[in-house]
């Protein structure tokens, strides 16, 4: 069965239209820049918010980019809170109220003035003078990342951790961390999959297809799918876990699996996993009587 899913993933791969893809993804924001350091900000600021229907929150994101100008991460290093939040407390989307988004670009700001980069703090470098800006975020020197995923767990763990230390008090008048800010910072500590974090991390690692490559020092090896619910209904119907819940453990599961079939790139499967749970061919649960029309059946 393995060596029938291996040839099946790998021509769904082979065949995935990527470049009509991007349209139907939040990656589509980062592709809008040059700029590496443009790139990184924005994809994260995407990825932040890339939870629910795609047509309902791109509009979201599309208004906070529209007030950042040509580069975002210059409009965010210089981020007045005090000048600008009139023009984002108007901005809300499901759990994220309009200071919540507020306080997301004031964390935004604080790191880049902090640590030069968003990479920087992943990363674990050193803090460095304020950046130049236009000048790519993939120049610092930093140590490669093993292959693991514990590697990425104490990263993801890291970056978490580090925003929550900034203090709050210039957007909500007291130094807290409302639900709708809490959501946008998740943690593998507390076993979330991390789905949005760990996609941008593809976005970022990745060096083919859609995604950037801007961070050479981690290996493709390591990253952790950005597991949600399409890709946990398909892993669980491909028998890549048992697993019930969505969380960072199965998400070790189904990326382990995957490892099997691309021990170097296993998360090159993870566009066509998804667009396949999205088209509804693919229940939570295995005997719904289309499953033989599935492209996944070995019958």
């Amino acid at each position: 069965m393995s060596g029938y899913l291996k040839q099946l993933l790998d021509s769904f791969y082979a065949d995935f239209d990527f470049k009509r893809g991007i349209l139907n993804d939040p990656i589509e924001f980062p592709h809008r820049y040059k700029d590496p350091l443009d790139v990184e900000t924005v994809a994260f600021i995407a990825s932040s918010f890339a939870y629910g229907k795609v047509e309902l929150f791109k509009p979201v994101i599309d208004s906070i980019l529209s007030k950042m100008g040509q580069s975002p991460s210059a409009f965010l290093y210089d981020f007045d809170i005090r000048r600008q939040r009139g023009d984002f407390e108007p901005i809300y989307y499901r759990l994220n109220r309009g200071k919540d988004v507020c306080a997301l670009l004031y964390i935004i700001h604080k790191a880049l003035r902090h640590k030069g980069s968003l990479k920087a703090i992943f990363l674990n470098h050193p803090k460095r003078p304020p950046i130049a800006l236009g000048i790519g975020a993939g120049g610092d020197r930093m140590t490669p990342v093993e292959a693991g995923g514990d590697n990425v767990y104490d990263m993801l763990a890291r970056f978490t951790d580090y925003m929550y230390t900034i203090d709050t008090t210039a957007v909500y008048g007291a130094n807290i961390r409302p639900h709708g800010l809490l959501q946008l910072f998740t943690s593998p500590y507390k076993g979330s999959a991390c789905k949005r974090l760990n996609m941008f991390m593809r976005w970022m690692v990745r060096d083919r297809d859609i995604d950037f490559g801007l961070w050479k020092e981690v290996p493709k090896d390591a990253l952790i799918i950005p597991l949600d619910t399409h890709i946990g209904r398909v892993g669980r119907c491909l028998g890549f876990t048992r697993r019930k819940t969505n969380d960072w453990k199965t998400a070790q599961e189904i990326t382990q699996a995957l490892k099997a079939l691309d021990p170097d790139d296993p998360l090159k499967y993870d566009f066509a996993m998804c667009h396949h749970g999205i088209s509804g061919y693919c229940k939570s649960y295995q005997g719904q009587s289309q499953c033989h029309k599935c492209p996944f059946s070995a019958e």
